[in-house]
């Protein structure tokens, strides 16, 4: 309520569950949508038959085709056969089956900078491949005695990551995203309704839109709204649908 009243407009906020984040938008710079980040193996036919209808985009995080380094980051255990890229393209046309358009998220780290996805990419065909630099917060993945994790061995340099990025230019749905350009377009919103101010590199949350309203809490959330609209923030993410 507080955010309508505001100007935001939203029928639900992406989320994604590995990092419990929820994301939320200015209608002043983006329509209305529903949105899911999911990972693939938490999509399934009975799930799209029930609520495909109120699903426009649907992204899934896809760091690796290859099944050891996928074991190595961590999505799953499947080694010895390539069960993920099967999911993808199951979850791909329970997409199309249901009119959802199909996106990508790809965490280039040091543990698939070097790989080449150009053959899985092109038989997924996703509406939009987001590829983000591995990006390293100070309490959260920086390996300080409060953080959750620690990402730093999963870092790579900028050089690493446009390289990765030059393997893939034939992909025209690609959107590069170094740590420059993601770190402070986006806007965070914990539990507590607070937005994360990242641009000190680090996650300071603000006063809680409950207590200070929306414009005074996203006054301190660092938020950059130019480069959120230089990164291509604005697209067409709507589907048609017949009522």
């Amino acid at each position: 309520m507080l955010a309508k009243i505001a100007g935001w407009r939203y029928r639900s906020s992406p989320m994604d569950p590995s990092s419990n984040q929820t994301v939320s938008y200015n209608e002043k710079l983006l329509l209305s949508l529903t949105s899911l980040l999911k990972f693939c193996s938490f999509t399934n036919a009975v799930g799209m038959m029930r609520y495909g209808e109120y699903v426009d985009i649907l992204g899934v995080s896809v760091d690796s085709f290859d099944p050891a380094t996928n074991a190595a980051i961590g999505r799953g255990g499947d080694t010895d056969k390539n069960q993920h890229v099967n999911r993808m393209l199951k979850v791909r046309e329970l997409c199309s089956n249901q009119g959802i358009l199909f996106k990508m998220n790809t965490v280039v780290c040091s543990l698939n900078h070097d790989e080449d996805m150009n053959e899985h990419v092109s038989r997924l065909e996703p509406y939009r491949w987001k590829a983000f630099q591995c990006l390293i917060l100070k309490g959260e993945n920086a390996g300080g005695p409060n953080d959750i994790n620690d990402a730093r061995k999963l870092q790579v340099s900028k050089g690493q990551f446009d390289a990765f990025i030059d393997r893939h230019s034939g992909q025209s749905m690609l959107i590069p995203e170094p740590n420059t350009v993601m770190q402070n377009s986006y806007l965070l919103l914990d539990e507590e309704l607070r937005f994360l101010d990242c641009s000190e590199n680090g996650k300071v949350p603000s006063q809680s839109i409950l207590e200070v309203g929306v414009e005074q809490a996203l006054s301190q959330a660092g938020f950059d709204d130019s480069m959120f609209l230089n990164r291509g923030g604005v697209f067409d993410w709507t589907r048609e649908r017949s009522n």
